[in-house]
């Protein structure tokens, strides 16, 4: 009998704190907590894509200037920047 009355309580009491955590999360999302923290979340991801981009752009940058030099020593012109000459596009975008 007193097993049961301790495995009764302690339904009981995981009940109540269940209850408790529930009642808080509901008030957090009425307050807009919740939805802040998704802004918050949402703008440090746009932050980290933009520096990701900005380093991918400064590699393209340099990997262009290192082939541009290495070409220049083998005796090779560059081509200008946004010429298309040798891709084989003969048609229009």
């Amino acid at each position: 009998m007193i097993a049961l009355l301790g495995k009764v309580g302690s339904t009981l009491v995981t009940g109540l704190v269940g209850a408790a955590a529930w009642d808080g999360v509901k008030k957090a999302a009425d307050a807009g907590v919740v939805r802040e923290g998704a802004v918050g979340a949402v703008a440090l991801g746009l932050k980290g894509k933009r520096h990701l981009e900005a380093g991918a752009e400064r590699v393209r940058l340099t990997t262009g200037d290192i082939v541009a030099e290495a070409r220049e020593r083998v005796g090779e012109q560059a081509p200008p920047p946004g010429s298309d000459v040798g891709h084989g596009h003969d048609h229009d975008h």
